[in-house]
Formats: C-alpha cells, structure tokens, sequence
C-alpha cells in the first residue's frame, strides 16, 4: 500500500480517550490530526457507560487524572459551546468495617493533601445525607460533594461536536491495520483504506489496545471485561436531591439517581476477561439483593433497562500513558493511552496528558513517568500498587 494521505499526527480509536485526544491534539497548534475509528465514534463502552466522575481515587494520580476531567466537563460549555452532561451530585464511599475505616482515613488523608474537599461522615450524619439507605448499617465513609456524574452519550456528542468545530479529520469505519515505521520511529499509520503519513502517533482503543499495538509489535497489558449497569423503576423515594451517589467498594456496586430511579453497576470479579455484551442475568440478580438490602425501597422495584459493555482495564488498574514499547526498544513518535476502564473518570485528563506527551514528553495534568509501558514486566506484572479504589477488575492479563 502507498501512502494516501498525511498528517501532523494520527489518533488511533473513536472513544472517549480518542475523541478528546485528537482534538486536544488540533487546540495545540497541529495543522492536520486525524482520527481513524473502525467503527463509528463512540460505540464501544463510550456510549454505554454509567457516567460516573468521581475525584475519590485511591492514588495521587488518580485524584489528579479525576479532577482535571471533573473541571474540563465544567468548562467545556464555554470552550466548545456543548458539555457533556456533568452533574454535581455528590459521592460516598461507605464503610462496613473497622479495617475500610482505617483505609478510608489514610485514603482522605492523602485526598485532602492534593486540595481535595474531601470529608469524613459518622455514620449519624451519613444516614441523614442519604436518607434512602437504610439506617445504621455502616460505620461511616468518605463524601466529596463535588463528584458527580455525566451521559456518556452526550459526551460522544460532545467531543464529535468538539473535533468537527476544531478540524480534526474524522475517519469513521477505517481501521488501523499496522503501523509504518523507519528505524525505531513511526513514520505512519497502516488503514483499510490507505496509508497515512504522519509522526506522531497515538494508539487508544479501549478493550481492543491490546490488538491494535499488537499490530505493530507493542505488548500492551490491557484487556476487556464485561460491566453491567440498570436502571431501577422510578419511586417518589428516589428523587435526585434525596440519593447521593454511592460505591459499595467490598461488593463492587455503585448507584446514582436516574430519570427518578437508580442506575447501578457492576463488574463480577470472578469472571474471566473476554469481550462479551450480554447480561449475566444470575450476577445481576445477586447484586439487586446486596442493593435492596442497602436501599430498602428497591427491593420492589422492577428494572427499566439493563445492559452490558466489554470495559477495558490493566492489571494494576491504573492508566497506560506513555512511549509505545516494541522488544527493539522505544518506537519514537508513538504514545500508547489507556483509562483502564475509567474512561468517563478520567479519560479527558488521560487524553490530555497523551497528547502532552506526544508533542513534548511531559504533562502539566500527571505525573507520567511512572504510567508507561516499562512499569510492567514480560507477563504483565506491574511494579505500582494496585488503585484501591477500582471496580473488581482481574488483576491479570490472560494474553499477552
């Protein structure tokens, strides 16, 4: 194949990671960026997420990665003349033990030393925020009144209206096949549809990173996991200003207001990896009682919708930001991005910081040094800590 078409850079993949990427890229000063997506933007999990933002991470870079998103759905009206949807509703994390206490505590404690206004609950006062749980269950938690959630829809719309205002030359049904490459740097990017000569590159995708770096001979620890949320029938208990967002973390479910019910979501901690988007209908089931148990007045309520999406995550649940890694070295000119299966959470600081990257090394947003390739080893092993505050994601990749 010859090469068609070039670029100033080329961005790998429609989603929420991709879509800001590329037109973080174009605000920067490139002429020409490019996106290539095999589908249309915003169909895999981008569209079917549950739309949570929440600043409450478990690590400094997740705190960061949390709230620079938080403040650019804030901001995004007066860039681009649309958001996203952002809603400030406000997020506990419950605690049902001596031991979640304790880490809750150091949790808030390093939260509240990157400017966080995160604060402690007793479980009297947690009880009157959120008048729907049922009383006396817990021994406190943590509560930000600054998290709060968006409509992933809405922000695919978001960013599509974002790229077209901002120029950036949307491929749509063109899929990345290879990258073309000259010594140890990228030269461009291998499509369907003909070559596109560009050098600077950066490879998103979700649940299918992992293949598409694969493309080019970069092993990316990154997978795909089914996620299931619903949303409940309406009930006068649950109207907005009475239901706080929620994350049972030890279960792995969380809630917030919807359309005068709950939607909640899940993730099955003992299933293994692999695309799959149908409902595990026993799994759900078994999440509607721990959820009727906590908010009572569920428990007789039917579901109006339910659906699934194959999330991506890495192994320490961390984000993959930084330099593409083949078993020949650093391939200059390529970024790898990953939000680890927080992509309405995080994915505009994570694309942010990409782009950061490609065109300077560094970002303003995170400390990237350690978020590359080279934290993890040949069989997927990271050296960091694993993100305490993460949905029951598999802690291995099962290939690599």
């Amino acid at each position: 194949m010859r090469v068609t078409d070039t670029a100033d850079a080329v961005v790998v993949g429609g989603g929420t990671v991709g879509g800001w990427c590329a037109y973080f890229l174009r605000r920067s000063g490139l002429n020409r960026v490019v996106l290539v997506e095999k589908r249309t933007l915003g169909q895999g999990a981008s569209s079917r997420a549950a739309g949570i933002v929440r600043t409450q991470g478990g690590t400094p870079w997740a705190v960061r990665l949390g709230e620079w998103s938080r403040r650019f759905y804030l901001s995004q009206r007066d860039e681009i003349g649309i958001d996203s949807g952002f809603t400030p509703q406000g997020y506990v994390l419950p605690c049902f033990t001596a031991a979640e206490v304790a880490a809750a505590h150091e949790r808030m404690a390093m939260q509240t030393g990157l400017g966080l206004p995160v604060r402690w609950l007793e479980p009297g006062q947690l009880d009157a925020l959120n008048p729907t749980l049922a009383p006396g269950l817990t021994r406190g938690g943590t509560y930000s009144a600054d998290d709060g959630y968006l409509h992933p829809p809405r922000n695919v719309l978001a960013y599509a209206v974002a790229l077209a205002t901002a120029g950036v030359q949307v491929r749509e049904r063109v899929a990345c096949v290879g990258l073309l490459t000259r010594g140890d740097a990228v030269t461009g990017v291998r499509t369907s549809a003909g070559d596109i000569g560009a050098p600077l590159v950066v490879l998103t995708g979700g649940p299918e990173l992992a293949d598409v770096g694969g493309l080019a001979g970069i092993r990316v620890p990154s997978g795909g996991v089914r996620h299931q949320v619903a949303v409940t029938e309406p009930h006068p208990s649950l109207a907005a200003e009475r239901v706080p967002m929620v994350f049972d973390l030890a279960a792995g479910l969380y809630w917030r207001p919807e359309e005068g019910g709950l939607l909640f979501g899940m993730s099955n901690p003992d299933e293994p990896p692999g695309e799959a988007t149908s409902v595990d209908e026993p799994y759900l089931a078994r999440m509607r009682r721990r959820l009727a148990e906590l908010v009572p007045v569920t428990a007789g309520l039917g579901l109006r919708r339910t659906w699934a999406a194959t999330i991506d995550y890495t192994p320490d649940h961390l984000p993959i930001i930084g330099p593409a890694i083949t078993d020949a070295g650093v391939l200059g000119g390529v970024v790898i991005a990953s939000a680890g299966g927080a992509g309405m959470m995080w994915g505009p600081g994570v694309a942010r910081a990409a782009a950061d990257v490609a065109l300077g090394g560094t970002s303003a947003v995170v400390d990237v040094a350690d978020l590359g390739l080279d934290r993890f080893d040949a069989a997927g092993t990271s050296r960091l800590r694993t993100d305490p505050i993460a949905l029951p994601f598999p802690g291995t990749i099962t290939q690599l």
